[in-house]
């Protein structure tokens, strides 16, 4: 039996000696290999911090010490190392563990995880909580040189700055989120990495032992042992001393020793405290370390090749945007590209390598990306912005104030619109319709066809003049035949006499489906423009059947079926998601369990005509 499989809670290997610590690193890469081999799942960043994750839970007492990840992708050796690791087979699984840190799936698991830049901001709060209750637990936060460069970072860190509370940051550089970092703070943090991690003068060491406070009365083997940890852990870093932390690192984040020295000290020192680190991301793991971006998120692959086992047959629109955008941008000079750290995810590393100069990556910053798109519109040029639907919602006032007032040229390129599987509630995208359709003068496109998707695209960018949105998902269920596409117009799919079903993206092939295992005559008909709605076609159809449905892949309150009973002024019955959050899980489970399957649309149908 392995040490692994003796351990059901940090407490179970706190007295473990470094060389079974070591053992332990090297049993829980090999398990989280072959494991997410079979589920798929975030390997790369996990990979990465399993000693840091090793010599957290060592050194802090969990759940009494609060641990807060930031993002969460490199989450599983925590997840496995407090009481996961039997169901850690069902990681991302319909039913089974979350992929990301989750309050209600473990008392370990202290504050929810999943979009960037949240840790320092939610550790300060706990932080502070802790000193209103007069406790004495530590708070640490984890968060990565990625998440860094996000702004609600640096309003944790200077509220901490002016709070002085207690609490820990350990900042994990690995030069990576999900594609290569960028920008001012990724350079700085670089240059940190590489800095001396020895302070070279007494003065400055007896500088910053003052500010340790002492303990009972320590005894002199003590203060030099301090002594010599602060001379291998202590290094400037002007940005965080300035704004008022203690500053410790760089340390080598792989080695368990060092880890743990630096953070015994750490626990020591009155307020803020900065613990610099850096490690590999994929370490351990040749074919992640080579490929990190490959493996930041994958599907199930051959742990011994490394090469993915079941690409998905769908077809991709995150390319289909790419593509077209490089095309369109080859004759239209004033054509730019946005995004958010995400080149690869939303298809314009295309673009990037065809334009790069052209081609803006701002890093973790949705609200940035939209203001500067906004700023860059009045310039006149027309910018393509394209986040992600659920990190595009970071961004929400800027898209309002920054965009929308001006009557701005941004093109919105929403990727991983409707529910996205395997990530969660965090990740799925169901709420665009909702909180974009509340505002003025935007309008909304939703292809069901990669075709219709280009259409959008040129019509979007060469002749609209005025912000617009298209919402699509990472991949088409089927393709729409009927791939026509007009401004303002809806698609009939099919004709009908009972019921009139309008539906949007992905919905589409359910909605279809649902209408041939229907004993009634529905007409199907395609959104296409969801805003403004084609209220022409609409209306003429339900003044045939007398009753109208709606299905989409988005939330019901604010959605598709609220616009068009509010543009028609007649009743309608909705089929979207509810309000609960959707979990995780494949997709055919997750549309099956929120009842917007085929079979449960088709039931809807028989409700509503046999009424």
């Amino acid at each position: 039996m392995g040490i692994l499989e003796k351990i059901n809670n940090p407490g179970d290997f706190k007295k473990l000696d470094l060389t079974k610590l070591k053992i332990l690193a090297v049993e829980l890469r090999k398990f989280i290999i072959d494991n997410v081999s079979k589920t798929g799942g975030h390997l790369a960043s996990s990979l990465g911090a399993v000693e840091l994750t090793i010599a957290v839970h060592r050194v802090f007492d969990a759940p009494k010490d609060k641990i807060i990840w930031d993002v969460g992708h490199q989450s599983y050796a925590h997840k496995i190392l407090t009481g996961r690791r039997d169901k850690f087979s069902t990681l991302r699984q319909y039913g089974g563990i979350s992929g990301f840190p989750r309050s209600y799936e473990s008392e370990y698991d202290s504050f929810n995880a999943g979009h960037a830049s949240n840790s320092i901001s939610a550790a300060l709060g706990y932080a502070c909580a802790r000193d209103l209750k007069g406790e004495k637990n530590s708070v640490v936060a984890i968060i990565g040189d990625g998440a860094m460069s996000g702004g609600l970072s640096f309003e944790g860190i200077n509220n901490a700055s002016r709070l002085k509370s207690n609490f820990i940051v350990i900042l994990n550089n690995n030069k990576m989120s999900i594609s290569k970092n960028v920008g001012g703070m990724s350079r700085y943090l670089n240059n940190l990495r590489t800095a001396p991690a020895y302070i070279n003068t007494k003065k400055d060491v007896s500088n910053f032992l003052d500010k340790i406070p002492a303990i009972g009365k320590p005894t002199h083997k003590t203060i030099d042992a301090l002594k010599s940890t602060v001379r291998k852990i202590a290094v400037k870093a002007p940005i965080f001393d300035e704004l008022g932390f203690k500053c410790l690192g760089p340390v080598d984040g792989h080695n368990i020793e060092d880890l743990i020295e630096v953070l015994e000290n750490a626990k020591k020192i009155d307020g803020p405290v900065m613990v610099h680190i850096y490690t590999k991301k994929g370490k351990g793991y040749t074919f992640a370390e080579n490929n990190p971006q490959k493996f930041h998120g994958i599907g199930k692959f051959n742990p011994k090749n490394g090469e993915i086992i079941s690409a998905s047959s769908s077809i991709s629109m995150s390319a289909i945007f790419g593509n077209k955008l490089t095309q369109i941008a080859e004759n239209n000079k004033n054509v730019v590209a946005i995004t958010a750290a995400m080149p690869n995810g939303t298809g314009l590393d295309i673009f990037c390598k065809k334009f790069p100069n052209r081609f803006y990556d701002v890093g973790i910053a949705e609200g940035h990306a939209v203001t500067f798109a906004g700023g860059l519109a009045k310039g006149g040029v027309i910018p393509v912005v394209a986040i992600y639907s659920t990190f595009l919602q970071r961004a929400f006032d800027n898209i309002f104030h920054d965009c929308i007032l001006q009557n701005a040229h941004v093109v919105f390129a929403v990727d991983r619109a409707g529910l996205v599987g395997e990530d969660g509630e965090t990740h799925h995208g169901i709420y665009d319709i909702s909180y974009l359709s509340c505002l003025p003068g935007i309008s909304i496109l939703a292809p069901t066809s990669d075709k219709q998707l280009e259409k959008m695209l040129d019509y979007a960018i060469n002749i609209h003049n005025a912000p617009i949105a298209i919402r699509y998902s990472k991949s088409m269920l089927s393709n729409n035949p009927i791939d026509s596409f007009e401004f303002g117009k809806s698609n009939i799919i099919s004709e009908g006499t009972d019921v009139t079903v309008v539906a949007e993206g992905n919905m589409l092939f359910n909605a279809i489906e649902a209408a041939k295992i229907s004993k009634f005559s529905v007409e199907v008909i395609d959104a296409v423009t969801i805003k403004p709605v084609d209220v022409k076609t609409l209306k003429k159809s339900y003044n045939k059947t007398g009753k109208i449905i709606t299905v989409e892949d988005n939330t019901v309150s604010g959605g598709l079926g609220s616009i068009v009973e509010s543009a028609l002024n007649v009743p309608v019955t909705k089929i979207g998601y509810g309000d609960t959050p959707v979990t995780h899980g494949d997709l055919q489970s997750l549309y099956k369990s929120t009842k917007v399957d085929a079979q449960s649309i088709a039931d809807v149908i028989e409700r509503v005509c046999s009424f």
